[in-house]
């Protein structure tokens, strides 16, 4: 399995991200991307990918973080792209859940497009975070094409839209939020959509899938994801690690 977005960057694992690659992979997980968040984060990641082989790094400013941001930030994050571990621009993208006033908001859109920029100059695909804002999202991505399209990470939205947003290149990451009971949303997607456009995650430390909902989340929890895809499509999970394996493969390349 990969998993397609975690952060072994984040406080709760970066102290000993050796323990937490071995404890993956013996639980089937090969490949780790390690997605930033902010500047610092972002550096972090990059710096994890060049000690351990396994792991790749994405690097971004999130929709939240971009009023924290320093002018020179985007430069950074320019720069960081360039190294060959990072395999995307991301997390990026736009949360009006957390930001509801539309000054913020607007600034996440002119930043979310800024990395875009930066993602079709460097010519990498992107990774999308995207709460209660998918519309707006749409939009902007229609009017900004990305050249190599990405993942809509953590995907929430209708089934309907899923599908304006594979055309568009993209596929949908799917975590632990799939295997909650009353996850509705998502395994209506999952139904909906074929067998090129999904791939795995966690995000961890957050949205830890059950049993472990609510709990600190980890890439080992990874083969509960495939496994109810599996149930959900009446495939195998062997099926499910190869399709979402080939379709990561395919996004980044």
């Amino acid at each position: 399995m990969i998993d397609s977005h975690c952060h072994i960057n984040d406080s709760a694992f970066v102290n000993n991200p050796e323990a937490y690659i071995k404890e993956a992979k013996d639980a089937g997980v090969a490949e780790f991307l390690v997605v930033g968040y902010d500047l610092k984060s972002s550096r972090i990641a990059v710096d994890i990918s060049k000690k351990y082989e396994n792991c790749n790094a994405a690097v971004g400013i999130h929709p939240s973080d971009v009023k924290r941001m320093g002018k020179n930030d985007l430069n950074e994050i320019e720069i960081l792209a360039k190294d060959p571990k990072v395999l995307a621009i991301g997390e990026i993208g736009l949360d009006y859940y957390w930001d509801k006033d539309p000054e913020i908001q607007k600034q996440q859109q002119e930043f979310f497009i800024k990395q875009i920029e930066i993602a079709n100059k460097l010519n990498k695909p992107i990774s999308i975070h995207c709460r209660e804002a998918y519309e707006d999202c749409y939009q902007i991505l229609k009017a900004h094409p990305v050249r190599r399209g990405g993942v809509m990470h953590c995907y929430g939205g209708s089934a309907e839209m899923a599908k304006l947003f594979i055309k568009l290149g993209f596929v949908l990451g799917f975590g632990g939020t799939l295997t909650f009971k009353n996850a509705r949303r998502p395994k209506e997607v999952l139904e909906a959509i074929s067998n090129e456009d999904y791939v795995l995650e966690t995000d961890a430390p957050y949205l830890a899938p059950d049993p472990f909902r609510g709990k600190q989340n980890h890439s080992k929890y990874l083969y509960l994801v495939k496994e109810k895809i599996a149930e959900l499509r009446g495939i195998s999970p062997e099926i499910v690690d190869l399709q979402s394996t080939q379709n990561f493969n395919r996004v980044f390349k």
